[in-house]
């Protein structure tokens, strides 16, 4: 057995096929997918633990504290949580951001259709949200509002030849977002913290050279001062600055943009550009709300304007609104950049 991996499961691989296989995994946050095992993370280490595919009976996304989730309520501010089910055991495994989870799920879903990725709570909901949708829908469309969708149906496919795309797009907008709110108290608290951590360390090291006492202690200190710092996303660096934020956003937009010059017609401006933004339009169309594409859409960000916090939302328009409102308030729902 693998010191550095071992299984949580019954079924246990080679040392050599899990070292291979952990390798070459498809990496989201702190878990991996490679192609006998997935690989999930400790308490201090990622990708700690792995289970074979075959001895996965569910695996899916959990929110804790949170008003969002599978209570059906709120759509922001969620921890998320890796839930795999395997025998009679349920484990659960952390992860710092959410669209990790969604990225892996919507990967598992891909290569592994057999291995259901929603909980029988939330596939009931879901479920159940899909028929109030439906039910909402016009008996026919007009021959206008028709072609108008296979149109739209055409360019979701289009864009979904090339996944990484539109993930990057909504990675970086998100990512701005964040970087653009952070108040400048909180980073020179997080400037501070750091002196402080740094000052810690050094006089300790100074004391523990001379023998003083509580050497240590002072060195302690200071570590975690500056460890704090350091994962608070507080001090600015050339990764979380506001100008690096902007020009990852701004790049993501230019490569959807190349992309979308193999489609001249294409319905929606570059920095909108993902299944979901279509998805939404054509629900507008399907219920009888517009026939022309620029009806639909402004219709479309109105409703996602209309969506905060205290909207009671069902599972699959709270993971819609995650998903795609940054590309909107990133940009102030502009259509012209």
């Amino acid at each position: 057995m693998s010191i550095f991996c071992v299984p949580i499961g019954k079924v246990r691989l080679k040392d050599l096929e899990v070292s291979e296989d952990k390798k070459n995994c498809r990496k989201f946050g702190p878990c991996g997918a490679g192609r006998q095992a997935l690989y999930l993370n400790g308490r201090f280490l990622d990708r700690r633990f792995y289970i074979v595919w075959g001895e996965v009976r569910r695996v899916y996304k959990r929110i804790a504290m949170t008003k969002g989730g599978f209570t059906g309520k709120g759509i922001f501010g969620s921890m998320p949580f890796l839930v795999v089910e395997h025998g009679n055991v349920k484990q659960e495994f952390p992860f710092k951001r959410e669209e990790d989870v969604d990225n892996l799920l919507n990967y598992i879903a891909i290569e592994h259709p057999q291995i259901p990725v929603h909980s029988k709570e939330a596939l009931k909901k879901l479920r159940e949200a899909e028929a109030e949708e439906k039910a909402r829908y016009v008996d026919k469309l007009s021959e206008n509002a028709e072609t108008l969708v296979a149109k739209l149906e055409s360019d979701k496919a289009f864009i979904e030849e090339r996944r990484s795309l539109f993930d990057e797009l909504v990675s970086a907008a998100k990512n701005k977002r964040v970087i653009d709110n952070i108040p400048a108290s909180f980073r020179m608290i997080g400037i501070g913290l750091a002196l402080v951590g740094v000052a810690g360390i050094i006089y300790g090291l100074i004391r523990y050279i001379g023998h003083g006492p509580y050497a240590l202690y002072f060195v302690a200190g200071g570590s975690v001062a500056l460890l704090v710092a350091l994962t608070s996303n507080a001090l600015p660096t050339k990764y979380n600055s506001k100008s690096a934020a902007n020009q990852r956003w701004l790049e993501a937009v230019a490569d959807m943009k190349v992309h979308l010059e193999q489609r001249l017609d294409f319905s929606l401006p570059a920095q909108y550009a993902h299944p979901t933004v279509i998805d939404r339009i054509i629900r507008v169309i399907r219920e009888g709300r517009a026939e022309d594409m620029e009806t639909a859409f402004e219709l479309m960000k109105e409703d996602l304007k209309a969506l905060n916090s205290s909207v009671t939302v069902s599972q699959k328009e709270h993971d819609e609104v995650v998903e795609v409102k940054p590309l909107f308030l990133v940009c102030d729902y502009r259509d012209e950049l």
